[in-house]
């Protein structure tokens, strides 16, 4: 299902006027709920580009950050400690500690802004809908949000749900899209935005930006560049969503393939292509 008014582009309405969904007080700016996961090194550069960025017609009224990938703790250790190997993992240890050190945190962040942080365990449950009901979103934005959005959650906002995906779709839906984009021999990743359906990463895309890639680069260093390249898209989405200038890019090249996350096989065809994780 999509959203209930993005797939059309209707004329700009007055601000201030009175819709189900929209509030009178808000002089006609676009009320946003951000769902995203928490993590003080990636993700976190999203929201420093982000957070001054925004101008005053677009109105972030609350961010729920969630457990990275949803999972218990040791589970994400294991996986982590899988992908980047002994040494690679020590080194991330590190960086994260310094992050967490430096107030990088994606909840630190938004609280220094003033934006209200929205706590749950599931963004599906009960509680959740109804709390993010009250705060009369127009816009729901998915920004590496581990969990998957249910029926109810992508019906909810007055024009629907938007996703921040670092890699080209449909060819590289799913997981680290970035790692895969540079393990393909890509010279550039390519930001989306697209609307939320029940399916993974489809919907039809918004906009696009591209990040280049180098011949021998690394993850973490793209990685970043595709969060900060994706902060300034979005802005740009929504404050054309808010003076309904929608309009939607063609799928891009390449078959619809969802990628899971990378397996040691996987790392080791990344660095025999002479690229690195950190």
């Amino acid at each position: 299902m999509t959203g209930p008014g993005i797939a059309s582009a209707s004329p700009p309405e007055e601000p201030g006027r009175d819709k189900a969904g929209s509030t009178d007080g808000d002089g006609g700016c676009l009320r946003v709920l951000v769902v995203t996961a928490d993590d003080p090194i990636y993700v976190s550069c999203f929201f420093e580009a982000l957070i001054p960025a925004l101008p005053d017609s677009l109105r972030v009224v609350g961010v729920t950050v969630l457990p990275a990938f949803h999972e218990p703790l040791l589970m994400t250790v294991r996986r982590v400690f899988r992908l980047y190997g002994p040494i690679d993992f020590a080194r991330l240890c590190l960086r994260f500690a310094r992050a967490r050190a430096l107030g990088r945190g994606v909840s630190r962040l938004t609280k220094k802004a003033g934006i209200p942080l929205i706590e749950t365990r599931s963004v599906n449950s009960e509680d959740y809908l109804r709390r993010a009901a009250a705060l009369a979103p127009d816009v729901i934005v998915s920004v590496a949000a581990p969990e998957i959005f249910g029926t109810a959650l992508l019906s909810l906002p007055r024009l629907g749900c938007l996703n921040v995906h670092s890699g080209r779709l449909p060819a590289y839906r799913g997981m680290m899209p970035v790692f895969w984009q540079l393990l393909a021999g890509e010279r550039v990743a390519v930001v989306t935005v697209h609307e939320m359906v029940e399916a993974i990463d489809g919907g039809r895309v918004l906009d696009v930006v591209e990040v280049p890639l180098g011949e021998h680069d690394r993850l973490a260093r793209a990685m970043v560049a595709a969060k900060r390249a994706a902060a300034g898209l979005l802005v740009a989405v929504l404050d054309r969503l808010r003076r309904r200038c929608v309009r939607f890019h063609d799928d891009g090249p390449g078959d619809d393939c969802y990628r899971s996350f990378p397996r040691p096989q996987d790392v080791r065809a990344f660095r025999k292509r002479g690229h690195r994780l950190l």
